[in-house]
């Protein structure tokens, strides 16, 4: 979901829900902490020289239960930052505090909640990194460690 796809949504909308991938709502009260931008300049396996630029939100929970954010609020926060940061009308990543570690996620819309989606890693030079098609592993191929270390034969590296 972009800037200007989210601004539209929040100018049709009452209330704002944001929905993790496992179906629980982020809790009510939550805030807003950050909108910025984030650029990732990076070279991948291949030798490719590579920009990525994303606007980030953070979601934030405190027990200010007293306090919600109203559409509009979220509105005058993005149009700010646009302003102010010269984001332009870039895809949205959220982060939010999970259990142990700050989760990403893309965003989308499903009418009602803004849905935060699950965000995968993948090989970016397929061709360069020398592991065949075939062997490329896909979400949810990853085989659990049987012990805790690796071993010479345990196959793990």
């Amino acid at each position: 979901m972009t800037l200007s796809a989210i601004k539209s949504e929040l100018q049709k909308a009452t209330t704002i829900a944001f929905q993790l991938p496992n179906g629980e709502l982020v809790a009510p009260h939550f805030h807003v902490t950050e909108v910025g931008k984030i650029t990732k300049h990076f070279i991948d396996c291949g030798g490719t020289i590579r920009n990525d630029e994303v606007a980030n939100f953070q979601l934030w929970e405190a027990q200010d239960y007293d306090h919600r954010l109203h559409p509009e609020k979220l509105l005058n926060i993005i149009e700010l930052s646009e302003q102010k940061l010269g984001i332009a009308d870039l895809e949205i990543e959220v982060e939010y505090q999970m259990k142990d570690s700050i989760g990403k996620f893309g965003l989308e819309f499903d009418g009602t909640h803004f849905q935060l989606t699950s965000k995968i890693t993948n090989c970016l030079a397929p061709d360069h990194c020398g592991i065949p098609e075939n062997k490329m592993p896909h979400v949810g191929q990853w085989k659990a460690k049987a012990t805790s270390c690796c071993t010479p034969d345990s196959g793990c590296c």
